[in-house]
């Protein structure tokens, strides 16, 4: 078996981190920042705060970014980062932003506008420093090399990957993450779960992506039910986080796989928040995976406590339950149309990434049973 590993980012974990911001500025040689966020944290006065404690190193902010970051949004960050003569970006939010803020650093270095290189133009090879600070317990952004940027015009989502995208700092504060309501903090708590599964069974799996794994499913499983429940469960928000930072380096080598590859055409036709989207087809997958398993996840279902997959897969489908998300398409009373581009739509090189070979004919099965 030959595998390799790399992770060049500057991890700082624990409550208050958020606090280290200036200090790390500093220790980068850095003097002209932007922040980029999402509007509720322009609401909540976190912005104003933010600029005003990093003495002057932040000279701009961009509090624009949606749920699923446009081109657009990409360009005008471009444009804010060269006007300012910015020569670092720090991204707070979720994974929408911290994409498109990792995307900005990289492709202000270069010509091509933002949509060229989702036409597959080649990606810089350096880009600004990016100092991250997550703010929901999801995506791993902050330590992965890929950037998730939409064309609404075109219909379009697509993952872009380069080294370049890697942040130099992750600043994780679990206090941060106290806010999140219920039906986001599920959500992103089964991408976090979707992450890990689907790295340990990638075609690509290698030791310690398998053993950073099984360490957040086994969080998952014990803290998400509590972290929804009660948002101010600081154990429950902690260990969360600590999932999703782990899950991050679980994935980023071996990439994701089937549910993530289905989850776009989910969020594209139907808008379906991401985590959730993944989380619809998960324990399908487990199921079909399982059949031809070579022992690998069988030997993972007991190291988490179960029988077998297929309690495995039961027990996935209850907690989707338990935390109140989708467990199938019934209330979106899909038309022949739409059923057919989210079979298409789900043709996704992340497909090819799974261990078992997934056909049209299994893709139109899983939705059929999905449909109602």
């Amino acid at each position: 078996m030959n595998w390799n590993y790399m992770q060049p980012v500057t991890i700082h974990f624990g409550e208050g981190k958020l606090a280290q911001l200036p200090e790390e500025v500093r220790g980068l040689g850095k003097t002209r920042g932007i922040l980029i966020t999402s509007p509720s944290f322009e609401r909540r006065g976190l912005v104003s705060k933010i600029t005003e404690e990093s003495g002057g190193l932040i000279v701009c902010n961009y509090a624009k970014i949606s749920p699923n970051p446009q081109v657009a949004e990409c360009e005008e960050c471009i444009r804010l980062i060269r006007e300012n003569a910015c020569d670092f970006v720090v991204a707070l939010g979720g994974g929408s932003v911290m994409d498109c803020a990792k995307a900005a650093a990289v492709m202000s270095t270069a010509d091509l506008p933002a949509d060229a290189y989702m036409d597959g133009a080649a990606l810089p090879e350096t880009g600004l420093p990016v100092i991250a600070v997550p703010t929901t317990a999801g995506t791993g952004s902050e330590i992965t090399s890929v950037a998730v940027l939409s064309d609404h015009a075109r219909g379009l989502k697509k993952p872009l990957a380069c080294t370049a995208f890697y942040p130099k700092i992750a600043l994780v504060d679990p206090e941060l993450t106290y806010s999140v309501p219920p039906h986001t903090t599920a959500c992103t708590g089964m991408d976090v779960f979707c992450h890990a599964l689907e790295a340990y069974w990638s075609r690509h799996h290698q030791p310690i992506c398998d053993a950073l794994a099984l360490h957040a499913l086994k969080l998952v499983l014990k803290y998400l039910p509590a972290a929804v429940a009660d948002g101010q469960n600081k154990e429950a928000r902690e260990k969360m986080a600590e999932a999703s930072v782990i899950a991050g380096l679980a994935f980023t080598v071996p990439k994701t796989t089937s549910s993530h590859a289905c989850s776009y055409p989910l969020t594209n036709l139907l808008g379906i928040a991401h985590g959730e989207a993944c989380a619809l087809t998960i324990d399908h997958f487990l199921r079909v995976n399982a059949a031809k398993d070579d022992g690998r996840l069988a030997a993972l279902a007991k190291e988490l406590g179960f029988a077998d997959c297929n309690a495995f897969a039961d027990s996935v489908a209850k907690l989707k339950e338990t935390i109140g998300i989708m467990k199938d398409l019934s209330q979106f009373h899909l038309t022949n149309e739409q059923f057919e581009q989210l079979v298409q739509g789900s043709k996704h090189p992340n497909l090819l990434n799974n261990p078992v070979e997934i056909s049209e004919d299994m893709l139109r099965g899983m939705y059929t049973k999905l449909r109602g």
